[in-house]
Formats: C-alpha cells, structure tokens, sequence
C-alpha cells in the first residue's frame, strides 16, 4: 500500500469517531454484498472543489475492503462549456434543457470529469473504473420541451458488476442510452435513484461543497422525517427547483425500499463520519413516521409515555405528574420513541418536556417533532437542569437564555423585557416534575 494511501488512513481513523464505533460498522457493512454496500452521489462542484477530499474518503473505504459505486454529475463544468460555446440552456423543473447541439458538449465534459476522478484514485493507489455508458436504459422524458433529456426505463448491472467483482470503484456517469442507441442527459439525482431502486444498498450517500442541506440562515438540518416534513419543506420560499427536485426523488427512492432505509446528505470530508459515527454528519433523511398532536391526555397512552419519559430522564415521574399539569399540546411520534409535551403555565406556552430516546437520536423523530412544534409554537420557552448534556443543542435553538446555580432558562419568539422577565420567574419557580435521585433510592 502507497505511503500516501496509509496517511490518509490514519488521518480519517482519527477524525471519524471511536475505534468501537467503526469496528461496528466495519462488521455490519462487511456482511453486505459488495455491490450492495453503498451509492455515493457525487456533484460537479465537489469534483471541481473538493477533490481531493472526495478521493481520500473513497480510498479510506476501499482500503478497508468496502466498493462504493459512484455515480456522478457535472453540473458547474457543463455551464462553463455550454457559455464557451455560446449556447445557453435554462432548467425546467431543475432538469437541465438539453437542445441536440448540446449533446455532444455533455458528452464530452462528462467523460472528462469521469477521467479526472479514476485518475486522482489511482493515483492513491485505488483501482477505478470509468462507466459512462450501459447503465441506464433511457426514454426521453419531453423531447419538444426538455430536449434530449431523459428517465431512466431500466438499469443494466453488468458493468458495475464486473468492476465490483475486479476489485475497482465503479465511477458511473448519468448519460443513458435509448434502445435505438440515442444518448439522453439525465440528472444525476435521477439516475441515482433509478440506480439505487435496482440496487437496494445499504446506505445512499448524497455529497454536497455544503455539508448538508441547509437552512435559509445556512445551518444544516440534521434531520428529514419526510412524512411530516416534505410538505412544509418544498413549500418553503427559500427551496429552487434543483433542491425540490432532490428532495422529490430521495421520497420517491424511500418509498419504495424499507422502512429501515434512509439518504444521507454530507460533505466528502464527513463521509467517513457519516457512515462509521451514530451520530454521523450533516442530513439524515428518513420515510420516518407520523407525529400526532393531541390538546390533552385523552388518546394517550399514559403508560407508554411514562415509560418514555422516566427511559429518557433516567428518574421516575411524580406522582401526580399527568394529573397536575395543564397540557396544551403533547406532540407525539407513532412509535412512541419521541415527544414534545408543552403545557399552559404562562399565557406563553412552556415546553415541559422534550424527550427522545437513544435508540431514535440520530434518525429525524426528535427533529421533526421539534421543527413541528417551533411552527406551531412561535413564542416558547423552557428549562433544563445545568449539566444536562443537550444545553448545547437547545443553545442553538433558543434566542436567550438565562442561568442560574442549577437551571438554564431558555426561549424563543420572546420579544420584550416583561416577558423575558416573566417567563424567568415562571420557569425557576416551577416545582420539579421528576423525582429525585435521593427519592428513588430511598
């Protein structure tokens, strides 16, 4: 193995998480059939900025004997060409209009960008194979509008397979055939999909110069639960064409494969993190389930929510706890496994109790109910013990916040001194709702 290949290693191996934390994955992803194992979608603006990182976290995976196969778009290379040329293209849905003088313009910068990343992974020392042509068998999707635009009407294995079984990286570019042998344009989140319909990996990997999908502030969102967040999410003045487009097709992806499946969305720097970490790095997108909201205990499972709560705090409830309180809202997932339960303590709502459990951080419940209750709640505050470990999150939620010798206040959508003021003296004021470590043991 190449000197270089071996620092990069090192280097990843350091960074990604605890040794535990990959041995796991490493044995879970081992048992995977090789060509099974992952899709990695890689943009144009990653093979033109990010290139390296990009081929230092593919060598990673292949020295420890996992095949990504990668499939590729051009995007940013494709506009500098089409403008030399002087011809201009718009998009239409976030398809990209493909007049039959642009073709052979595609075609070149697709292979070309291909090239670029087999060579940078041989020269790590990583076998790689160039696909640009046999895996998508394709029908144009409007000719007289998009041009030769196309969807994908079925895949072809063979070529992956055949680099799969060699031992290289397949570097699949999204150009597809008709069956009269005319070459189509097709959008590479598109040929993604089809790719991992036909496939069904283990993980699905988007990568993106941004780390994630991002917030109109530029933050990530760390989570999707799409059952509960697509609507409002493609509705959002701040998502285009080309972000509603992706979104569409990684739904239409999870659909149709188990509900255990999901799309990760992060930067080639954080790939490895992303596969080998529970907490991973940047989007997690899930089919994930339905959160109800009820305006009182009626419907309620009083038991199973008890169970999650004394689960996520670690200490029973009191007594009285369901009994006392004036509920307003108790968001809840499906499964049980996530809720919000905001009460009327105030004529500002107050978020009593915010609980996930361990075995759904990571995977958008608690996200989605969170996201859920701010646009239902613009105006909320809350308290947690000083130590508990999550104030650095609810820092990054929260528009303030107040502390003292043993609890953190915070809130959001508080707009003058009075109410800050209030909320305050609400929240510290408040008896405790769990019990006590020296109750329970006594």
């Amino acid at each position: 193995m190449p000197t270089q290949t071996q620092d990069v290693i090192v280097k990843l191996l350091r960074n990604i998480g605890s040794r535990k934390e990959v041995e796991q994955y490493l044995k879970q992803f081992s048992s995977v059939d090789s060509q099974k194992f992952a899709i990695i979608k890689v943009t144009g603006g990653v093979i033109m900025r990010e290139l390296d990182s990009l081929v230092s976290s593919l060598t990673f995976l292949h020295s420890v004997g996992l095949t990504p196969i990668v499939v590729h778009g051009a995007g940013p290379q494709l506009d500098e060409a089409l403008a030399e040329a002087g011809i201009h293209t718009s998009r239409i849905n976030g398809l990209r209009v493909t007049p039959p003088a642009a073709l052979d313009i595609v075609k070149r910068v697709m292979q070309r960008e291909n090239l670029k990343i087999v060579d940078a992974l041989e020269k790590m020392g990583t076998r790689a194979r160039p696909i640009s042509s046999g895996v998508f068998e394709a029908e144009a999707v409007d000719s007289a509008t998009l041009g030769l635009v196309g969807q994908v009407a079925r895949v072809n294995l063979d070529a992956i397979t055949s680099a799969v079984n060699a031992g290289h990286l397949p570097i699949v570019s999204c150009l597809g055939e008709t069956r009269g042998g005319q070459i189509l344009n097709i959008n590479a989140v598109v040929a993604t999909r089809a790719l991992a319909l036909a496939l069904e990996p283990y993980k699905i990997v988007f990568l993106s110069e941004r780390g994630g999908l991002c917030d109109p502030d530029g933050n990530v969102i760390s989570a999707i639960n799409l059952v509960e967040d697509f609507a409002p999410l493609v509705e959002q003045p701040w998502v285009d064409d080309g972000l509603r487009l992706k979104l569409q097709e990684i739904k239409a992806l999870l659909e149709r494969l188990p509900a255990t499946s999901s799309v990760s969305i992060t930067s080639p720097d954080h790939l490895a993190r992303e596969l080998f970490t529970y907490k991973g790095s940047g989007t997690l997108v899930r089919q994930g389930e339905r959160v109800q909201v009820f305006p009182s205990m009626a419907g309620v499972d009083e038991t199973r929510l008890k169970g999650l709560l004394e689960q996520c705090f670690g200490r029973p409830l009191k007594l009285d706890y369901f009994n006392i309180k004036k509920f307003f809202r108790i968001y809840l997932a499906d499964s049980y496994r996530a809720t919000a339960i905001v009460t009327n303590e105030q004529p500002i709502p107050y978020l009593d109790k915010f609980a996930v459990t361990q075995e759904a951080q990571g995977i958008g419940i608690g996200g989605s109910i969170w996201q859920r209750m701010r646009r239902e709640n613009p105006q909320l505050f809350w308290r947690a013990r000083k130590d508990n470990p999550v104030n650095p999150w609810y820092f990054e939620q929260a528009d303030g916040s107040f502390k003292n010798d043993r609890w953190t206040v915070f809130w959001f959508g508080l707009n003058t001194f009075d109410e800050i003021k209030n909320c305050i003296e609400a929240a510290l004021a408040m008896p405790p709702t769990l019990k006590d470590r020296a109750e329970t043991e006594a």
